[in-house]
């Protein structure tokens, strides 16, 4: 049963984070400052969540910081993000591979 509730209150808290700004602001938002904020949160968001994981979800602290450097590299220039998904993993997984090895 408290399944049900707790499915329902977070049921609630995502439409209303959705419904919320929709209804607050109507208008174009004029303000310089706000906007560029307000451009930059998904990419802070993403790296808030992704970042930690980075970190966490290998053995090796060696092999997340050579996936993230490889990345940033291929991010850079402007590489397409299967390309970088894609390249990341491999790093990592020849970096994690080459742990056992050794």
């Amino acid at each position: 049963m408290n399944i049900f509730i707790y499915i329902a209150v977070m049921a609630l808290t995502t439409y209303l984070i959705r419904l919320l700004p929709m209804t607050i602001f109507r208008t174009q938002i004029t303000n310089r400052f706000v906007r560029s904020f307000l451009y930059y949160v998904p990419y802070a968001c993403l790296a808030a969540m992704t970042f930690p994981a980075m970190v966490h979800d290998t053995d090796h602290l060696l092999s997340a910081i050579l996936g993230s450097i490889a990345a940033c590299v291929l991010a850079y220039f402007k590489k397409s993000l299967i390309v970088v998904a894609a390249s990341t993993c491999a790093v990592v997984l020849v970096t994690e591979l080459a742990y056992t090895l050794i």
